[in-house]
């Protein structure tokens, strides 16, 4: 039996034969020579614990409140807008059948010079509401507009008055709060001056 035992000695696995690798005291922490591996993978409790509570690890998720923050598109309008926006189907009973002027600008959610012109937009509607009207069309969802009123850049203004596109009236692209002023504020005189002058 002993020598059956010792024939089989040289079949054990290395690692058991050998003893467990050494680690030089320089390598230790200064303080305390007791160091182990075991205390090393352990994180302390008391430097957090205190201030996180009885949860050391709380949920990252950061949920911000829902005031705290908003959505704005181009050519949306909202609730506090003197802007309406309309569709293609609205358009004949908002805009051709209007009893008073009523200025249309076509715009699309990715336009820069359309959210550049937006607060000069609301001024105008704002400050001529009693005798101009201000609507927009999204570009992209209202396509038979767009080809029927050949729309080939935006932002476009258009003037229309008793159903029909005044003449003279459309603007492509950013437009001044001056030059909107000019061509579509005021009076209805002023507007055929400004236009006869433009």
């Amino acid at each position: 039996m002993e020598a059956l035992a010792a024939s089989h000695q040289h079949h054990l696995p290395l690692p058991l034969l050998q003893s467990p690798p050494q680690i030089s005291s320089s390598l230790l922490p200064s303080s305390g020579r007791n160091w182990s591996f075991a205390s090393a993978t352990k994180r302390p409790r008391s430097s957090y614990s205190s201030s996180l509570g009885s949860n050391p690890f709380p949920n990252p998720k950061l949920v911000l409140p829902s005031s705290s923050y908003s959505t704005v598109r181009c050519g949306a309008s909202s609730s506090s807008s003197a802007i309406t926006q309309i569709t293609e189907a609205e358009f004949p009973s908002v805009v051709l059948s209007s009893d008073r002027p009523v200025l249309v600008e076509f715009v699309a959610n990715w336009c820069g010079p359309c959210r550049l012109i937006s607060p000069a937009m609301e001024w105008l509607a704002k400050e001529y509401a009693d005798t101009l009207k201000v609507v927009k069309i999204d570009h992209d969802a209202n396509p038979k507009l767009i080809e029927e009123y050949k729309v080939y850049g935006l932002p476009a203004l258009m003037l229309f008055k008793d159903g029909q596109e005044v003449a003279g009236s459309r603007r492509e692209g950013a437009i001044t709060k001056a030059k909107l002023k000019d061509v579509y504020g005021g009076t209805e005189r002023d507007r055929d001056r400004d236009r006869v002058t433009n």
